[in-house]
């Protein structure tokens, strides 16, 4: 009895000091939890514009060469590599579905840079790989927390 009473006795003088303790600890693992996520989205948020950037360039890349017929200045190929593989490579640190997505537009590229500014049917895929990226990278914008 005599043990019951004292711990019971305890803890009603420590009562103040114990909710103090419950309370730091929360709020630390919740301040740690949120500067982690908010350094998640700082990291998603700066990747996303670069890959919106790289695809901007991508896409005028693809009109010069396709559209004005300039595969010299302006619509080089091995250009279009760069952008296309930089896209790929920032997106793999990016949430899904952009891996895949940019992995993509590899492919696309691959298989149809080289009939660019005489087969329509390659600008449109490329073009249509290009904005599919920059929809599931403005998606993934929208969604941050």
């Amino acid at each position: 009895m005599k043990l019951s009473e004292s711990l019971k006795s305890q803890l009603q003088r420590n009562f103040v000091a114990l909710v103090s303790i419950v309370i730091a600890v929360s709020s630390l693992s919740y301040n740690t939890w949120r500067n982690e996520k908010t350094e998640d989205n700082r990291n998603q948020r700066l990747a996303s514009l670069q890959v919106i950037l790289k695809l901007g360039e991508l896409q005028e890349l693809v009109f010069h060469s396709h559209y004005d017929r300039d595969e010299v200045d302006k619509g080089a190929p091995r250009t279009g590599w760069a952008l296309v593989l930089t896209v790929r490579d920032l997106a793999q640190v990016l949430e899904a579905p952009l891996p895949e997505s940019a992995a993509n537009l590899v492919t696309v590229w691959g298989e149809r840079w080289n009939d660019l500014g005489e087969v329509q049917r390659s600008a449109d895929a490329i073009l249509e790989g290009i904005e599919s990226v920059r929809d599931d990278t403005l998606g993934l914008l929208r969604d941050l927390d």
